[in-house]
């Protein structure tokens, strides 16, 4: 099965408090994202809610008509986004009879589901196969090279030590 998608368009509400809600259920399954939005308080929850259960409807349509098996449970949402929709434009009156203008702003809500691709197992490797044996490793590998970490290490403890038992100057400052 392929991606399924659905849309809803000029939802009155604002993009900025509908992408809270969908940021929560980007990525999860199909039923879990389900329930995140049932108990949600949040009024956009309800709105998100409407668009993934008609992505569900739509997959299970797709499935029937072509005519193979649709497992709702493995279905997850592999985008959803909000875009913004076109802004309502109205006038409030203000102070010594001037208008205020009002932007009552509207959202589209666009959710694609996709199958999630079964978790493949790892094999396990056979012993002594995937691992170099000793023999096989480059003998000296970091000799000749100046000194080792470990001593430049001591050597940084020793200057810092110094610079600690030193008496403080002080420069005055203009």
């Amino acid at each position: 099965m392929t991606d399924v998608r659905a849309f809803q368009r000029t939802t009155r509400q604002s993009p900025y408090k509908m992408r809270l809600v969908i940021d929560q259920i980007r990525g999860k399954d199909v039923n879990e994202a389900l329930a995140l939005l049932r108990f949600s308080k949040k009024h956009a929850a309800k709105q998100i809610e409407k668009v993934l259960n008609s992505a569900v409807a739509n997959a299970e349509y797709k499935g029937r008509a072509a005519n193979e098996p649709v497992d709702v449970d493995t279905l997850y949402v592999k985008h959803a986004i909000i875009n913004e929709g076109p802004k309502l434009k109205r006038f409030m009156p203000a102070a010594m009879g001037r208008a205020t203008p009002i932007q009552k702003r509207t959202s589209h809500v666009e959710i694609v589901l996709g199958p999630r691709a079964p978790a493949v197992k790892p094999r396990a490797k056979a012993a002594g196969t995937g691992a170099r044996s000793a023999a096989a490793k480059p003998a000296g590998k970091g000799l000749g090279k100046g000194p080792s970490k470990g001593a430049a290490k001591a050597a940084t403890k020793g200057a810092d030590k110094a610079a600690a038992s030193r008496p403080a100057t002080r420069t005055k400052g203009a």
